[in-house]
């Protein structure tokens, strides 16, 4: 299959390059379209067999739920078997912009979609590419993030050409994504509504609108058996080439312990990786040092984590040593990934 890329300006919309995406979808075929998280490849997510296309495109396991996207309100009573007035009230905040919302699902949403869950995730992307190509489509579309399973999120087209040449047959190459990192997900099939996986509306955001609300206590591990309710609450997600390693603790600590363990690793011959930020960039001496953006401003690191994984790819480093985030207010969205793509491997520096 030979796969197409084309430019679509979001201030100004080819439509005629959308009705063309939209038959793609409606005929149960595949197409990656730009978001304002990421880059996701879209299927009609009625179709059970179009479903089954983003896992097989992808690599992924069939238990990791697709997310269902849509471009109005009127449609998720059609899907769902329940709305809570709470979750009516964040969608109001929040909608269209980066927020799933997880409710019992009704019989029109096939299991290929859920990852045979009796529950369907569901948002309104805020990118008015997005929001065009749902309505071209057929109203419904599941939407992963647009790489191969496990891969880091693309934030660019050029990633997903990466990951999904040959594989599907459009692209649409609306440029950069603004946020970076996928959606906020809540689950309100729970008493109390619990977010899955943090993103950029951080749990003070939801508590301001609906008031009791919670970061999930038991986020599953890797290998867990546990049949995962969310997108990536099970898999190891987000992984560069490289191994990579985690080291928290107190700044002056921390970057000391890298600076040790990146001279140990370049003195076994090896390409090294470090994760750094503006503030820090300049305490690191050796191997291939990037800034991921500045602490003062949270939005940065968060919109360059997947674009600096894939750089260190594209450099071919052996390992990366990565300082830790936990102490910002979108710190637990920031860390998930990047406790996600190094497996949990992490280094408390003393």
């Amino acid at each position: 299959m030979k796969t197409k890329m084309v430019k679509i300006d979001e201030s100004s919309i080819d439509f005629h390059v959308i009705e063309h995406a939209g038959e793609i979808l409606r005929a149960g075929g595949l197409v990656a379209f730009p978001t304002e998280t990421v880059y996701g490849l879209g299927a009609d997510a009625l179709n059970a067999t179009a479903a089954g296309r983003i896992y097989q495109a992808k690599g992924r396991p069939s238990d990791n739920p697709l997310i269902v996207h849509i471009h109005s309100m009127g449609q998720l009573e059609k899907i769902t078997a329940h709305v809570p007035q709470k979750a009516r009230l964040l969608a109001d905040a929040f909608w269209p912009g980066p927020l799933t919302m997880i409710f019992p699902k009704n019989g029109l949403v096939p299991y290929e979609t859920t990852g045979g869950l009796d529950t369907v995730a569901v948002r309104m992307p805020k990118n008015k590419i997005a929001l065009a190509l749902i309505k071209a489509g057929g109203g419904y579309i599941a939407a992963p993030s647009a790489n191969a399973s496990g891969r880091p999120s693309p934030t660019l087209a050029m990633h997903v050409y990466e990951d999904m040449q040959g594989k599907i047959p459009l692209i649409l190459d609306g440029g950069e994504v603004k946020v970076g990192l996928e959606s906020t997900i809540v689950d309100f099939t729970e008493p109390v509504p619990l977010i899955l996986r943090p993103g950029f509306l951080t749990l003070e955001k939801i508590r301001s609108v609906i008031g009791d609300a919670a970061l999930d206590p038991g986020v599953i591990k890797a290998g867990s058996e546990k049949r995962p309710k969310a997108p990536g609450m099970k898999y190891r997600h987000y992984a560069p080439k490289a191994d990579l390693v985690i080291v928290e603790g107190e700044f002056s600590i921390v970057a000391a312990k890298i600076r040790e363990l990146t001279k140990k690793s370049v003195a076994e011959g090896k390409k090294v990786g470090v994760i750094a930020t503006r503030e820090t960039i300049g305490y690191y001496e050796q191997g291939l040092v990037l800034s991921i953006g500045e602490r003062q401003e949270e939005e940065t690191i968060a919109h360059n984590l997947y674009k600096i994984l894939r750089q260190f790819d594209e450099s071919d480093v052996d390992i990366i040593y990565s300082e830790s985030f936990q102490a910002l207010p979108m710190g637990e969205a920031i860390m998930n990934r990047l406790w996600k793509a190094a497996g949990h491997q992490v280094i408390k520096a003393k």
